[in-house]
């Protein structure tokens, strides 16, 4: 019986604060959404750049280790 207890216990758990979470979340507001939105679109177009100039910079150093062919 111990080892069915020491099982269930951790799901037991899980579930509690699962349902903790839940009822704890809310619907965003306007104001709310547009802040996330508005800074996760920032945060794609700021990491879009870094991608970009990451590949900019590798490519011809790519090109000069490597060689032409």
């Amino acid at each position: 019986m111990d080892a069915i207890d020491s099982a269930i216990d951790p799901l037991r758990e899980f579930a509690k604060d699962s349902v903790r979470l839940v009822k704890r979340c809310h619907k965003p507001d306007r104001k709310e959404f547009t802040k996330v939105a508005f800074r996760t679109a920032i945060g794609f177009v700021v990491m879009g750049f870094v991608g970009f100039f990451v590949k900019l910079i590798f490519i011809p150093i790519n090109n000069i280790i490597v060689g032409s062919g």
